[in-house]
């Protein structure tokens, strides 16, 4: 064989290695991958420069996400999200009575939702609820607000008035007792089963400010689903009146109230006639004791203007509950507040049922507080960023 053919022969083959190994790589390979091997480089074992690029591994290609799909779902997560308020109006709206799945089921897209606090939001709602009822000034009586001799009209019963003369005058706090205020973090814990195995006792007792409703218990094996933290806690003087026997069982009260520490206890002595006699019986009793607690009276003024104002957002019920009127409070009074045991109905979202409070299933009066539509207001508020609710258990 001639010299000659065999060099062309020995080319040919090594441009027709270079060119499938030219077609082989992916384009936005690197260059030094492809193609560019020094042919006067030796290699140690003795390999061809053309053996080598054959060799050389092919470099990985990057997994690819489909960014299009994600931001597809993304888009459509946000664009359900904003038609959730259109949504609960419609359910808020209906003529015929609401069904517990209904809610159940917006619910359930809510969680689904992210939440950010909106200020601006916050600011103009509390703007309005400071317009018109301004809770830091008005929501429990005070000597500055109300001077000896005034005649207190009551709340409900508004053609009754009753005279402040100086044995209650002196009962009251000289202006609001608040002296943190604003507090930064608030809770407003609500008595609801939903608080049972939900272990967000730690998380409550982290908060500035812990408001609770109608004195229920904190001690015990509770505490970690419920906390004990407590800065204010109201009693209901039905409670008084029928589990304490108008404090006949004096000695059982005052234990009971023990487990809240140094927090105020606000009743609303002057809701009903009927309230003022145990309310006031209270603060004797735990001044004759010389208890922690300090007894304060919810202003039967600011109770009304407050039941004019949810009236006009559509809650017609004949009496506010005392878990609206606190969270209305701790807007007032907080620059952040969180709702945990609001839950009016009888299974979570799961289905799994629910006791009406986390420490007994008695229920409302039939009539008496509209719970589904307050509940709504709390949705809204929670979408809008105002407030935020826990729906169940919480994240230890």
């Amino acid at each position: 064989v001639r010299p000659g053919c065999a060099l062309l022969s020995l080319l040919s083959s090594l441009l027709l290695l270079l060119l499938l190994r030219l077609l082989w790589c992916p384009t936005d390979a690197p260059a030094r991958s492809r193609l560019l091997v020094d042919e006067s480089e030796e290699d140690p074992q003795g390999t061809s420069p053309a053996l080598r690029i054959l060799r050389s591994p092919a470099p990985p290609i990057p997994p690819t996400t489909n960014s299009t799909y994600l931001d597809e779902k993304s888009l459509q997560l946000t664009e359900k999200c904003k038609n959730l308020q259109s949504d609960l109006n419609s359910l808020f709206n209906r003529t015929k009575r609401q069904k517990e799945d209904d809610y159940l089921q917006i619910i359930t897209d809510i969680q689904n939702c992210p939440w950010k606090r909106q200020a601006e939001e916050y600011e103009n709602f509390r703007a309005k609820l400071t317009s018109c009822c301004d809770a830091i000034q008005n929501f429990v009586v005070s000597q500055n607000n109300t001077p000896i001799g005034t005649n207190m009209s009551y709340e409900v019963e508004s053609k009754r008035t009753i005279p402040i003369g100086e044995n209650i005058f002196h009962m009251l706090p000289a202006s609001q007792p608040f002296v943190e205020y604003p507090y930064k973090q608030c809770a407003v814990v609500g008595n609801g089963g939903i608080l049972n195995n939900s272990l967000c006792g730690a998380e409550i007792d982290k908060f500035d400010f812990v408001f609770r409703c109608n004195i229920p218990p904190t001690n015990g094996n509770v505490s970690k689903d419920v906390g004990s933290k407590t800065n204010l806690v109201t009693i209901n003087p039905s409670i008084i009146m029928l589990k304490y026997q108008n404090l006949k069982k004096k000695a059982e009260f005052l234990q009971d109230i023990a487990t809240y520490g140094d927090a105020f206890l606000l009743l609303p002595a002057f809701s009903y006639r009927a309230n003022t006699g145990p309310s006031l019986k209270v603060y004797h009793t735990l001044r004759e004791s010389k208890a922690r607690q300090k007894v304060l009276f919810f202003h039967p003024k600011y109770l009304k203007q407050l039941g004019l104002f949810w009236r006009t957002k559509g809650v017609d019920a004949y009496r506010l509950s005392t878990g609206l009127m606190i969270a209305s409070v701790a807007v007032e009074m907080c620059e952040n507040v969180k709702l945990y045991g609001f839950w009016p109905f009888s299974k979570t979202v799961e289905n799994t049922p629910v006791s009406h409070h986390y420490y007994d299933n008695q229920l409302p009066k039939l009539g008496f507080h509209k719970m589904p539509k307050e509940y709504s207001h709390f949705l809204h508020l929670h979408m809008k960023g105002i407030i935020k609710l826990q729906f169940g258990k919480c994240e230890t």
